[in-house]
């Protein structure tokens, strides 16, 4: 009955200490994700709320470093390079630090991106760029803090952050044009030499020798640097083929890659088709 009762309360007590209690947050987080031209961004952050509260000069100081919302930092990730507010801004995930002033806003993306609120230490070294932008004011109130993407154009957007009778923004330029232009070139230019490999080694697993030798001459004439898996498909497909001279010589070739490469699984394997083929 002891060890019952013992057992009881340990289970209850594991209970207790696993258990927790929800309630409803005060700064609910908020999660965007945007497409900007061919630029994925994100925007994590937490939102306050007015609660009849003065907000800019009291609650979030002029002139002092802030989160850019609650709880733990905001946070931006970009696919890509982009420049903010003119500046360069390598892809990547930053935080978000403002400076709410009257007349001017400083908006800096600090490369930290993992602090509560802000770093206990501030590291110049870490601000990837700043950003000074004049703040306006709005007719209305907004009552819990907003940060929203608009102004949408090819290759650029706005951000703007949002709250009580104040709006900042700032212009995100992303490189649409020379994605899209990339883009373009690589289809217009045809199959890559890993397209063609990939093609060979399907029409060799479904027997179709006649096309699995067409796609790895082309994978081997487009690829700009020898590889021996590639010479060595080949000299497979070539034996398929019938083609035994034709495979001894793709065979050698991709021995000599191997044995250049380090690569012994690869210099066996040759070695192992050499001797059966009866190469000399």
């Amino acid at each position: 009955m002891k060890k019952i009762v013992l057992f009881l309360s340990a289970a209850l007590l594991s209970f207790g200490i696993e258990a927790q209690v929800k309630t409803p947050q005060p700064s609910p987080s908020s999660k965007i994700e945007q497409v900007i031209g061919l630029t994925d961004v994100s925007v994590e952050y937490s939102r306050p709320s007015m609660r009849g509260r003065t907000i800019f000069g009291d609650l979030v100081p002029f002139d002092k470093l802030w989160r850019t919302g609650a709880n733990k930092n905001t946070q931006i990730t970009f696919s890509d390079d982009v420049k903010v507010g003119g500046k360069e801004l390598k892809k990547g995930t930053y935080a978000i630090f403002t400076k709410p002033g009257k007349e001017n806003w400083e908006v800096i993306f600090y490369s930290d991106a993992n602090n509560w609120g802000t770093p206990r230490e501030w590291d110049d070294a870490k601000v990837a760029a700043k950003v000074s932008v004049k703040p306006t004011v709005m007719p209305v109130n907004i009552e819990t803090f907003t940060i929203v993407f608009s102004d949408f154009k090819m290759d650029s957007a706005i951000l703007n952050f949002l709250w009580a009778k104040t709006e900042a923004a700032v212009k995100i330029e992303v490189p649409a044009k020379e994605a899209a232009l990339a883009s373009i070139e690589k289809v217009m230019a045809g199959p890559s030499a890993g397209d063609h490999y990939q093609a060979a080694v399907f029409y060799k697993n479904i027997e179709n020798f006649d096309k699995a030798k067409e796609h790895i001459d082309k994978a081997i004439s487009l690829r700009k640097e020898p590889a021996f898996w590639y010479h060595r498909q080949q000299s497979l497909i070539y034996a398929k083929k019938g083609d035994k001279d034709g495979a001894i010589k793709a065979a050698k070739t991709s021995l000599e890659l191997a044995e250049k490469a380090g690569n012994a699984d690869y210099v066996k394997l040759n070695k192992d088709s050499l001797a059966e083929w009866g190469a000399k």
